[in-house]
C-alpha cells in the first residue's frame, strides 16, 4: 500500500504533467484554428484548378508534354509527408506504415517534416532529398518540393511520383492517402472537396472555350498546377497534424485529471484511516 507522502508526490508530478498537457493543448488549439482555416480557403482554388486541368487535358487530344507521359514503372519516387514533432497520435505512424508497403529498392523518397526523413533514415531507405515546411506552410516550400519530383522524372530517374500524406478530414478524422502525382492525370486516393468526379467531368459536354487553345493552357497550367497542388497538400498535412496534436493533447489532459482524483480518494481514504486508527488508539489507552 503507498503510503500518505508517495501518494501526495505522485499527485503534485501528475498535476504538473496535466499543466503541460493543456498548455501544450491550448497552443495546438490556436494553431489548428489558423492551419483549417487555410487548407478551407485553399479549396475552392484547387478545386477550379483542378477542373481546367482536367477539361484541357480530356479536351488537347494532340498535345504532348513530357509530365504527362505514362511510361511502365520500373523506379518511383514517394513524397513523403510527416510532422517535425510527435504527441499527434497515430497520425506520423499511419503514413509510414503505408511507406513501408513501398520496395526500399525501387522507391527513392522526398521528405517534407524532420519525421519524415527520420523513418526513411531509420528503415535504411534510399532519400532524395529533405524539405522542411513551417506551421504555416508556404508557396516557396510547395515549389521547392514539387521542382524536386519534376526534376527526377523529367531526367527518367524515376517512372512515377506518389505523394503519401494524411488527409484532413475534420477535427477528429484525419486519413493517410497515396496520391497520384506524376505523370500529370487524374487525381485518385484523395478527394479535392466539391471537384466533380473523374466521371463527371468526362460525361460533361459543356462547351467550354479555352484561349488561345487547350494546349497552350495546359502547357502552362502543367507547372503551376504541380506546385499548387502541392501547396495544397501541406496545407492538409498540417491542420490534419494540429488537429491530432490537439485530440492526443486532450486526451492526455483528461486522463491526467481522471488519474488525479483517483490518486487523492485513495489519498483521502489512507489518511481516513489512520485518523481513526489513532482515535481508537487513544480511546483505547484512556480506557486501560
Amino acid at each position: 500500500m503507498n503510503s500518505p507522502r508517495d501518494l501526495r508526490r505522485r499527485i503534485k508530478s501528475v498535476t504538473g504533467t496535466a499543466q503541460i498537457t493543456r498548455a501544450m493543448q491550448m497552443v495546438a488549439a490556436s494553431k489548428m484554428r489558423k492551419a483549417q482555416q487555410a487548407a478551407v480557403a485553399a479549396a475552392p482554388f484547387a478545386r477550379l484548378l483542378y477542373r481546367i486541368q482536367r477539361q484541357a487535358t480530356t479536351r488537347a487530344l494532340d498535345f504532348t508534354h513530357p509530365l504527362l507521359e505514362v511510361r511502365e514503372v520500373r523506379r518511383r519516387a514517394v513524397i513523403l509527408i510527416a510532422g517535425d514533432k510527435g504527441l499527434c497520435g497515430p497520425l506520423n505512424s499511419n503514413v509510414f506504415r503505408l511507406a513501408s508497403q513501398f520496395d526500399s529498392q525501387s522507391t527513392v523518397f522526398i521528405t517534407a517534416g524532420r519525421k519524415a526523413a527520420q523513418f526513411v533514415a531509420r528503415t535504411r531507405r534510399h532519400l532524395a532529398a529533405e524539405f522542411a515546411y513551417a506551421d504555416a506552410p508556404t508557396y516557396a516550400e510547395a515549389r521547392a518540393i514539387a521542382g524536386c519530383a519534376r526534376d527526377l522524372f523529367l531526367k527518367g530517374d524515376v517512372d512515377q511520383v506518389q505523394i503519401i500524406t494524411t488527409r484532413f478530414v475534420n477535427t477528429l478524422t484525419q486519413q493517410p492517402v497515396v496520391i497520384e502525382y506524376l505523370p500529370v492525370g487524374a487525381i485518385s486516393g484523395v478527394t479535392v472537396p466539391g471537384a466533380e468526379s473523374e466521371e463527371a467531368l468526362a460525361a460533361d459536354t459543356e462547351e467550354t472555350l479555352l484561349e488561345p487553345s487547350a494546349g497552350a493552357v495546359l502547357k502552362y497550367l502543367v507547372g503551376q498546377y504541380l506546385n499548387i497542388y502541392i501547396f495544397y497538400v501541406l496545407l492538409n498535412a498540417k491542420a490534419s497534424e494540429q488537429s491530432a496534436r490537439m485530440v492526443s493533447m486532450k486526451n492526455a489532459t483528461d486522463s491526467a485529471d481522471t488519474l488525479i482524483d483517483e490518486l487523492k480518494l485513495e489519498y483521502n481514504k489512507l489518511r481516513q484511516g489512520n485518523i481513526t486508527k489513532e482515535l481508537l488508539e487513544i480511546a483505547g489507552g484512556q480506557a486501560g
